[in-house]
């Protein structure tokens, strides 16, 4: 008996390894197939090129802004003047500002009648000004955009489509797919790569299998004013406020939105150190929803059944990261044992062993991404796949690491320790000439 529970623990564990070891492949399958539903029996579900609307309905365009001042005017002037729509206002929430960010504003102000503006003293956090805003805004629907964002000029239109349309009275909030505005560095030309991966293969998976979603998009998402309020809100002690709102409004079943055919360009991070600091708070976030909702679904799996493909998901993806930077570290140690001890054989086995698992997840991940690049925007950014694996080894070895070294911090947050406050990248000027 005792044997027979050993052989079961032990077949367990072996398995478990196996699914730890091969994970990046089965996320990539799984994501390319979900990706390919969607295409089949959910395409259907944008936009009408003869569903127009009759009417304007009023939306407030929310920019919550923290030192802003190289790329304020900028796309408030955009937002102002380029978009094709006649009934909105722009409400920037001014969240404790130090640069000339309120200077800004105000010669804004005299020029533009439909530009409001709020000031919070104290820098709180972008969830704090959303919320803040939320309140003063005139609009039942409310755009978040962020200082650094440029919707296409259409944008409000369409989203207004999608929400009058017969499936929009369910519609929570609707994100659009994001496009990487700044292309000129490496970094910026690998992320064109990445969100494209993200965005047309994940979030069109997770519409596809159970019409759920992991994470808006803080840049760019459209929200029911009404919705927003039924949740309480964005949490102000989050690391994201976009990964946060999105579990709460699905876990009380309400429909989010992904429209693949609203476009908006966002400024991404051009230095590894920005960039791996973005990924910080992105990692710390996912964890933190990870650990607030993690007990609900264990404890009532069939009410919560609609989200446990992404909770499975994330737990994996967590788990990994920890197996990842455990096992690398074993095996680098391992490594140099041999190497001490002359026994070159061993060394190159491994080299070979890992060379082999690199190799099938390197043909995965290229699958995903070039399934993500047909997909997105038929098939403009092809161009960009010389950069891939760019990007499958920075996802690879940087995000697990963002996961593994935000985890402490995660906790803490739940347990009452989170501040939401932000501090704004260093930023380029916006030219959307």
């Amino acid at each position: 008996m005792l044997a027979s529970i050993g052989n079961g623990w032990h077949t367990g564990a072996m398995v478990v390894l196996f699914i730890l070891c091969i994970y990046p492949v089965l996320g990539a399958m799984y994501w390319f197939w979900g990706a390919v539903a969607y295409t089949l029996f959910r395409r259907q579900d944008e936009l009408s090129a003869v569903a127009e609307l009759t009417f304007d309905p009023f939306i407030t365009i929310m920019v919550p802004a923290h030192d802003e001042e190289v790329v304020l005017q900028s796309t408030l002037e955009y937002l102002l003047n380029e978009l094709n729509y006649s009934n909105y206002e722009v409400l920037v929430i001014d969240d404790g500002s130090t640069d000339q960010t309120p200077t800004i504003l105000t010669k804004l102000q005299e020029r533009y009648p439909n530009l409001r503006v709020v000031r919070i003293e104290a820098n709180k956090g972008k969830a704090h000004a959303f919320n803040v805003g939320m309140f003063f805004a005139k609009g039942k629907y409310i755009l978040s955009n962020d200082a650094d964002t440029l919707p296409e000029r259409d944008a409000l239109r369409k989203y207004m489509r999608y929400f009058k349309s017969s499936a929009g009275v369910n519609y929570a909030a609707i994100t659009a797919n994001m496009d990487v505005y700044n292309r000129t560095t490496l970094w910026g030309k690998s992320q064109t790569v990445e969100f494209s991966s993200i965005v047309g293969i994940i979030k069109r998976s997770q519409t596809a299998v159970n019409n759920t979603m992991y994470a808006y998009s803080g840049a760019n998402t459209m929200y029911r004013r009404d919705f927003l309020i039924s949740v309480g809100g964005f949490r102000q002690d989050r690391a994201t406020e976009d990964i946060s709102i999105a579990w709460d409004q699905t876990f009380i079943n309400m429909t989010p939105k992904f429209a693949p055919d609203i476009i908006f360009h966002m400024n991404v991070p051009e230095s590894l150190h920005y960039l791996y600091r973005q990924r910080k708070r992105w990692a710390q976030g996912g964890t933190e929803v990870w650990l607030t909702n993690f007990g609900r679904i264990v404890r009532h799996p069939w009410r919560f059944r609609h989200v446990i493909s992404i909770m499975l998901d994330t737990t994996l993806s967590i788990v990994w990261s920890f197996f990842f930077w455990i096992t690398s570290i074993i095996f680098v140690g391992t490594m140099l044992h041999f190497a001490l001890a002359g026994n070159y054989e061993r060394i190159w086995h491994g080299l070979v062993m890992s060379m082999i698992f690199m190799t099938f997840q390197l043909f995965a991940g290229l699958i995903q991404v070039l399934a993500a690049l047909l997909l997105d925007l038929r098939g403009i950014k092809l161009r960009y796949l010389f950069f891939t694996p760019l990007y499958l080894l920075f996802t690879w070895m940087i995000n697990p690491l963002t996961i593994v070294t935000t985890f402490i911090q995660a906790v803490k947050t739940i347990g009452g320790q989170g501040v939401g406050t932000w501090v704004s990248p260093k930023r380029k000027g916006l030219d959307h000439d």
